[in-house]
């Protein structure tokens, strides 16, 4: 069986708990699209793990860990996680693979991820890791991808014609000196050396896999309304974070996808710029982000928080063809008088029961609520649906009912123990 699992907000859902999860009963865990500006958290024990690269899985051992064509690397974050792994004892030569196909994220994208921002009015919010240049260089077709690093000449070539261009740039556009070859050349050259028995067709791999009936888990980074096409544009990714992205980003045929699991939080939070219509005024919502921990995993960022947005989440399981939801963060809402969620948007006297594409109804619109009781902090953590309070409970059938969609994990805690399944 082929599963995607597909964030349904803006991020941070709280997907590397349920990939962790979900990655002990299959084979392959492969990431699909974004780059080291998502971080995926993993409590086991008392050790906490933090991923930007690598699947999550890598921790159980005997699984198949692939990161696939739509995913563009930064070869250095890169070489960090897996001397990470190797400090922590953890086995992963045999089981790491790379997509010859991934796009690298060079020197002169972060900085030109930086550089742009610094020029714009209208800020985005972009984390300045050269993501987006790494992704429109792919699609100007002037891009440079891990099997390049096995060939020098090919190398060489992709790197002058790109720093020819890029430097004219940085000089007469940013005032910057721009970047040496040689450093670069012999740099990248170096990482394809470390990473060249990782390196392969992933795609070929992976279908070889679906054949012999072999179970695969695709992991997205960010969310639904960070995605390129369907999110809150321009604040967004520079990837497919859809469903639709994991066959893109891996080379599996859409007809070979299975089930669509969707992570949502009990809540919503967002990091960075853009549209939020349910997010908290500011003195609860800092209450409310020191009670989650809300701070990017990447970044360290604050998050933005607010009540549970259904109008979004509704939107989210219809592109996303999500038929199970995994609810993350329920403890967070415990010891609230009342809880809140968003059923409709109002601007201008027009009720919108709809996500609206326009930027301006997202940005001033205000939130229709459907309020309901909430419930006490409990003593200790439930393992099982009727150990959650029946104002818990309700909650969850009141979002299973908005979504159409099951519940099939409730996550009261960041250990693996504190996951209820359904």
């Amino acid at each position: 069986m082929n599963i995607v699992l597909v964030g349904m907000q803006w991020g941070d859902e709280g997907k590397g708990k349920v990939i962790d999860i979900l990655s002990q009963k299959v084979d392959y865990i492969v990431r699909y699209q974004g780059g080291n500006n998502a971080g995926h958290t993993v409590v086991v024990g008392r050790k906490e793990y933090i991923f930007h690269l690598i699947p999550s899985g890598i921790l159980h051992p005997g699984k198949i860990c692939c990161i696939g064509n739509g995913v563009v690397i930064d070869p250095e974050v890169l070489l960090e996680e897996l001397n990470n792994l190797s400090r922590n004892e953890i086995d992963f030569v045999k089981r790491f693979k790379i997509s010859s196909l991934a796009h690298l994220i060079m020197p002169y994208h972060k900085n030109l991820d930086q550089l742009r921002e610094t020029k714009r009015k209208n800020k985005i919010g972009t984390t300045g890791r050269g993501i987006g240049p790494c992704y429109a260089d792919k699609i100007n077709r002037c891009g440079i991808r891990m099997i390049d690093l096995l060939n020098p000449e090919v190398f060489r070539a992709k790197l002058n014609d790109n720093l020819k261009e890029k430097n004219e740039i940085f000089k007469k556009v940013y005032g910057h000196p721009g970047f040496s070859f040689l450093k670069i050349y012999r740099q990248y050259l170096e990482y394809g050396n470390l990473f060249a028995r990782y390196i392969c067709n992933t795609a070929l791999l992976l279908n070889q896999a679906t054949e012999r009936k072999e179970d695969i888990l695709l992991e997205g980074a960010q969310g639904t309304f960070l995605d390129i096409d369907f999110g809150t544009y321009p604040f967004v990714t520079s990837s497919s974070a859809t469903s639709g992205g994991a066959c893109i980003g891996s080379g599996i045929a859409p007809v070979k996808i299975d089930r669509v699991v969707g992570v949502c939080k009990a809540y919503t939070t967002r990091v960075g710029e853009g549209p939020f219509p349910t997010e908290f005024a500011s003195g609860f919502g800092k209450f409310m982000r020191d009670k989650g921990n809300e701070f990017g995993a990447t970044t360290g960022r604050p998050r933005r928080c607010g009540w549970f947005d259904a109008v979004i989440a509704q939107e989210s399981v219809m592109l996303n063809g999500i038929s199970q939801l995994a609810i993350m963060k329920m403890d967070v809402l415990d010891g609230l008088k009342t809880v809140k969620i968003c059923t409709a948007y109002k601007y201008k006297g027009k009720l919108f029961k709809e996500f609206s594409h326009d930027l301006e109804v997202l940005s001033k619109a205000l939130p229709v609520y459907k309020e309901l009781p909430g419930w006490p902090n409990q003593d200790e953590k439930p393992h099982s649906l009727k150990e959650l309070h029946p104002n818990a409970r309700a909650y969850l059938n009141q979002l299973q009912a908005l979504l159409k969609a099951k519940i099939t994990m409730v996550s009261v805690g960041s250990a693996r123990a504190d996951t209820i399944m359904i």
